[in-house]
């Protein structure tokens, strides 16, 4: 029976893990006594992120408790009645793919007329594409880091600080290890692979590049890391339930109007690629976020960015929703 990982609470604000079935909420503290005799070594309060430090030997005790409990349990709840947070809660490192969909690119190329003097049109285009197919054939993944402090639930309120004018959405298939990883080689990379999710990597456009000291180029802390800027989850789906990373529709909207609508087929590096050039550089550990990059329609291509009243209706192919509504940040805070 297919069912997903989350991390959720109750009024009383107390966290906890849970096997879910659609919008039913099953907390494994409730049936821990019967994940201990299906072989479970966890504690009855281990978090998803304690379940992902022996994730082989706990997805085999979490998908016999999956077929053997009733769909109706009684301790059963109803995701609806509860706080949802992010899944993996939190993170110990998050790594961010940019500039990883082919259109997305290559329309941004010609939204800033960036490229050799005089080129502009079908021309200007024809110099992106090929500029990415070379990229491709011969390029490495662009990998930056981003604070887990950005991290925040699903249907949580997106927080827009004053310091920027141009914050940004970027709907991305959200990839959770579930091994140590380093330099693991492509064809073996996906099965260090727990889980997929689902994060909006949000952005603001206005404060990537440092004009101070142009040499400095990129500065992702300010740019990325604002607190709110990583809408997660809702839930872990585990990889075993996705046949085809590369092949999910990502679908977000704006204030009811549909901005990017994509297949995760449009990346230019792979799931596997991603991961065998971070591990190449640094090491994983289970429950990292790889944030895979986003495709084509973001803000920047509209000249259209987040404001205060907006809400963002976002959704990955089997993965689940996102609903998030922008806020203005407190003064004084």
């Amino acid at each position: 029976m297919k069912f997903s990982l989350g991390t959720f609470s109750r009024e009383d604000g107390r966290r906890f893990a849970a096997l879910c079935f659609g919008e039913r909420v099953l907390p494994l503290e409730a049936v821990h006594a019967d994940a201990m005799r299906y072989g479970a070594g966890w504690s009855a309060g281990a978090s998803v992120l304690d379940l992902l430090q022996d994730w082989t030997e706990n997805l085999a005790v979490l998908r016999i408790l999956a077929q053997q409990l009733p769909p109706q349990h009684p301790s059963a709840l109803a995701m609806s009645s509860l706080r949802v947070h992010a899944p993996v809660d939190l993170p110990r490192q998050v790594l961010c793919t940019g500039a990883n969909y082919r259109k997305h690119v290559v329309d941004l190329t010609l939204d800033m007329g960036v490229g050799p003097p005089g080129l502009e049109g079908d021309a200007l285009r024809k110099w992106a594409e090929d500029m990415m197919d070379e990229r491709l054939a011969n390029g490495e993944p662009y990998v930056f880091p981003k604070l887990p402090s950005a991290i925040t639930g699903a249907f949580d309120p997106v927080v827009l600080p004053a310091t920027t004018h141009k914050p940004d959405w970027e709907l991305e298939l959200a990839v959770i290890i579930g091994r140590r990883a380093r330099n693991v080689r492509r064809e073996d990379a996906l099965d260090y692979v727990a889980g997929y999710s689902v994060v909006n990597d949000i952005s603001a456009r206005d404060l990537i590049a440092r004009t101070d000291y142009k040499m400095l180029g990129t500065d992702w802390l300010r740019s990325k890391s604002p607190p709110t800027f990583m809408p997660f989850g809702p839930t872990l789906v585990p990889a075993c339930f996705v046949p085809d990373p590369q092949h999910l529709r990502i679908t977000l909207k704006l204030n009811g109007q549909t901005m990017q609508d994509e297949s995760t087929a449009d990346m230019l590096f792979d799931v596997a690629r991603q991961i065998e050039y971070i591990s190449s550089h640094v090491e994983l550990w289970p429950g990292d976020l790889i944030a895979t990059g986003s495709p084509a329609g973001n803000g920047t291509h509209y000249n259209r960015f987040l404001r205060d009243g907006d809400v963002m209706d976002a959704e990955i192919e089997g993965l689940g929703r996102q609903h998030n509504a922008c806020v203005p940040e407190p003064r004084g805070q």
